[in-house]
């Protein structure tokens, strides 16, 4: 089961708004409603192990995530070109949907921070292949450091709060600490290059954003993905950490919107 909405007026042109690793569909309330204003309609969903979707068997990879997102526009959007939007690993998510061959061509393509380009897993990383070790990890500290990642993601206390609240809920259900730990370990968040090289030769307008103070994904990517993913139009938010969309919703709408409708 997935966890979705989608609002807006029934005419104006869908953007499909991809979630990060750890974020509800809560996370674009404020931008779906400013995109309304602007005629535009929104689907933003839960990915599985999130929100109030459900916790799976097996791994938490590239393609049980990509399927979920094609099973799900082929249930409410059945062959509609969209405007595909992903932030940190939502935006390798949209990637390689939008490679994927046989989709209608995406209306355009919008990277928020996006993940991918380390050259090296993390330590936790390397832990957590151990499957044993994983799952002891999880049940010790899997709350703790999930707490402490929501720290890092925004910039000022109350955004913080704010985080915490929205994403902490739904992690009181069995599983989603499994769901967390088994993405970090099995999709490939690191040396996705090729990846942006493909994503950046497809024939559709393309919108980067990220932020000044970004320490998840650092802004001193930003040189790597505009040489392989070369965008339309590029802003980098000064007063901004990791989460784009949470800390400046507004702003992210209106430069979404003002982008849109150039192509439209």
């Amino acid at each position: 089961m997935t966890h979705y909405q989608l609002a807006g007026p029934d005419t104006g042109p869908l953007v499909l708004l991809t979630p990060g690793n750890t974020i509800p569909l809560g996370y674009w309330d404020a931008i779906a409603a400013d995109l309304h204003a602007h005629g535009l309609r929104t689907l933003a969903y839960s990915a599985y192990g999130r929100g109030w979707s459900d916790r799976v068997e097996g791994p938490y990879d590239q393609a049980l995530f990509l399927r979920q997102l094609s099973e799900l526009l082929d249930a409410v959007a059945p062959r509609e070109r969209v405007h595909v939007v992903g932030t940190s690993m939502g935006g390798l998510i949209a990637m390689a949907f939008a490679t994927q061959a046989g989709i209608p061509t995406p209306l355009s393509l919008t990277l928020i921070g996006p993940a991918g380009l380390a050259e090296q897993n993390q330590p936790l990383t390397r832990l957590l292949a151990v499957d044993p070790l994983a799952r002891l990890l999880g049940r010790l500290f899997g709350h703790r450091f999930l707490s402490s990642h929501l720290g890092h993601n925004v910039r000022t206390g109350e955004d913080t709060d704010r985080l915490r609240r929205l994403v902490g809920e739904p992690y009181r259900f069995h599983g989603s600490i499994y769901a967390l730990l088994s993405t970090l370990r099995d999709f490939p968040l690191i040396g996705q290059h090729d990846l942006y090289r493909r994503a950046g030769r497809l024939p559709v307008p393309k919108l980067l954003l990220w932020g000044k103070h970004d320490q998840v994904t650092p802004i001193e990517q930003l040189d790597t993905v505009r040489d392989l993913f070369p965008p339309d139009d590029l802003h980098v938010l000064d007063h901004c950490g990791h989460m784009v969309p949470f800390e400046d919703p507004h702003g992210t709408a209106r430069l979404l919107a003002t982008f849109f409708e150039k192509i439209n």
